[in-house]
């Protein structure tokens, strides 16, 4: 059974058996719970942890659980109605926008319902996840001398120098900031290059959460087309000339979502287009740590490359570890390296201290390689089994390309399947994305990936996020399901 299914339901049991207990009675000790219930000590501390959060019990350290004493009654609710006037007053002239749509991110964020398979997920599925390396990794970082004191503002210089080492060229540590993930990287890379009201300039299709950064930020998204060799340099000449850009976004390695790596004619060449323009390129190195076991060797991030400073690179350890392990880091030259510290500074003060000694651990470990390794074949045995059971149940869809690194495949939807072209816009994506639930897969519509009008029907598979190959397989089949619902019996053959 899923750990997060069985806390939920001994939490659910517990919660019911509580009137057994008087206020301020012991519950039995957690191992009677783990030998009633037949779950690990883990789900055991995770359910009282859950009913310590509602207040219905508290835990004591070394002397057990107990049911909490009943609390005075809660004071009558207030009226929060007048919030409505001071959160939409004279919003349409904010040049930052104070309502976010936030929905392109929740998708790959939100758990599904249990039973449902993830095709939706953003993470590793937990069997994938390095959890012993960490475990080991935040215990010996806890021990460190000063671990738990204030550390630099830019990161722990050790820290600093692995990932100056990881992105190569001339990158040295001092260009180097340590950052909460990706998303706040990013975040703070917008703010610093480009004032609200300005473009800026995205690949088509691209990262929801990239524009919705962008968006919050009060800054106007501009898609530059991909193909499966990266962003075109002649359309994206042409966008910095049409709107006077000053910042370009990109993911030249197994791009997000199609899969597509920045060929290597063009890196060069987006590099000069950028300089000519006066304008910044940020490079989201998101996945590199996720290669297939496949792959050639891959193309250097292209800071490695950026002797003028035009690139403020972005990457992380979180895709390869966990969503909880939020450690990446920001590598920018020049004056614009002050003005991205002075903003995360004053947005987070610095990545807790702990966590960055931990992370100093981890990739330090024998572990580190090991876990890599392992995580490069499964990701290629999940690609293939995926890309092996959507040509057989659902030929239909197109699958432009397969990737060599990532965790999910970019499929284009068929044109005029079941006679309307309704059924292939942004409400056909959505009503499969409906059917999809109702049949027990969750899948992430195209739509929110691009940035102005989709040319097509799109969805996105992550493979990344479930149990295994025998996951995926269930999955696809259910999808079939989902397509001979919306499409007509006779789509999926």
């Amino acid at each position: 059974m899923h750990e997060r299914s069985s806390v939920a339901e001994l939490a659910n049991q517990l919660r019911r058996e509580l009137d057994r207990y008087s206020p301020g009675g012991k519950l039995p000790s957690s191992r009677a719970l783990v030998d009633r219930f037949r779950v690990s000590p883990v789900t055991v501390s995770r359910a009282l942890a859950q009913l310590a959060a509602e207040g219905l019990v508290v835990t004591r350290p070394g002397a057990g659980a107990f049911r909490a004493r009943q609390r005075e009654s809660a004071a009558p609710s207030g009226d929060t109605s007048w919030q409505e006037v001071a959160l939409s007053a004279d919003g349409a002239s904010d040049l930052v926008p104070r309502s976010v749509d936030a929905s392109g991110v929740l998708v790959s964020l939100a758990a599904p319902p249990p039973g449902v398979v993830e095709f939706n997920g953003g993470y590793l599925h937990t069997s994938l996840q390095p959890e012993r390396a960490m475990a080991a990794a935040l215990s010996r970082a806890g021990r460190r001398p000063g671990a738990w004191g204030r550390p630099p503002m830019e990161g722990l210089p050790e820290l600093r120098e692995w990932f100056a080492r990881s992105i190569g060229g001339a990158i040295t540590a001092a260009e180097v900031l340590i950052t909460a993930g990706g998303q706040s990287a990013l975040t703070t890379a917008l703010r610093a290059l480009a004032p609200p009201g300005t473009p800026v300039l995205v690949e088509s299709p691209t990262y929801p959460g990239m524009l919705a950064i962008a968006r919050a930020a009060g800054l106007r998204p501009v898609p530059v087309p991909v193909d499966a060799d990266g962003v075109r340099p002649a359309l994206l000449a042409d966008a910095f000339r049409a709107t006077g850009a000053r910042v370009f976004v990109c993911q030249p390695l197994f791009q997000n979502p199609t899969g597509a790596v920045l060929a290597p004619e063009r890196r060069g060449e987006v590099l000069r287009i950028a300089r000519a323009a006066g304008a910044f390129v940020v490079e989201d190195d998101f996945v590199r740590r996720l290669v297939h076991e496949d792959s050639g060797p891959l193309p250097a991030p292209l800071a490695a490359d950026d002797p003028d400073g035009v690139v403020v690179h972005v990457c992380s350890l979180t895709k390869a570890t966990s969503p909880s392990f939020r450690v990446s880091a920001l590598a920018a030259r020049g004056p614009v390296l002050e003005r991205l510290r002075a903003i995360q500074v004053v947005d987070t003060f610095f990545v807790p201290r702990p966590l960055q000694e931990a992370a100093l651990e981890l990739v330090g470990s024998p572990a580190w390689p090991r876990h890599l390794r392992a995580v490069s074949a499964e990701l290629k045995a999940r690609r293939d089994a995926m890309t092996s059971a959507l040509r057989l149940h659902l030929p239909e869809v197109s699958l432009p390309h397969i990737p060599s690194g990532g965790y999910h495949l970019w499929l284009r939807l068929p044109e005029g399947t079941g006679g309307t072209s309704q059924a292939f816009g942004s409400g056909g994506e959505s009503g499969l994305t409906s059917a999809a639930l109702r049949a027990g897969v969750a899948i992430t519509p195209g739509r929110p990936y691009f940035s102005a009008e989709p040319p097509a029907p799109h969805l996105r598979l992550s493979f990344a996020a479930v149990g295994g190959v025998g996951e995926i397989a269930e999955g696809v089949r259910r999808l079939r399901t989902a397509c001979a619902e919306v499409w007509g019996q006779g789509a999926t053959g």
